[in-house]
């Protein structure tokens, strides 16, 4: 099981947890919506439940709760540009299908 960050992911949370006093890392989850079923979501983690996993890389942590975690494991993050805008981007080995416009993505129907 595993939730990996591509250097240029590391460098933009690191920076943002620097600013950040109270953060314990990087949040990274799914919730119900768009058109293809799940979407991602990240924030900064200022709490760590008793259901989450963490994992660590080069000093940063990644919190993923429980009921995420079959849908994300694998999945490497990106940042990077595009167009004008700059985001995370997601490589998730568990996903299906994804929509047109990136926003959702679906999976086998075993990790639902």
């Amino acid at each position: 099981m595993a939730i990996t960050l591509t250097p240029s992911a590391v460098d933009h949370v690191r920076r943002y947890l620097t600013n950040t006093p109270d953060a314990l890392g990087l949040r990274v989850g799914v919730k119900r919506t768009g058109c293809s079923g799940w979407g991602y979501v990240t924030d900064i983690a200022r709490e760590r439940l008793d259901t989450d996993t963490v994992f660590e890389q080069d000093g940063v942590r990644i919190l993923v709760d429980a009921p995420s975690l079959s849908l994300i494991d694998g999945t490497e993050i990106d940042y990077r540009r595009e167009g004008i805008n700059w985001q995370f981007a997601f490589r998730n080995p568990n996903a299906a299908a994804e929509c047109g416009c990136g926003e959702s993505f679906t999976t086998n129907p075993e990790f639902a």
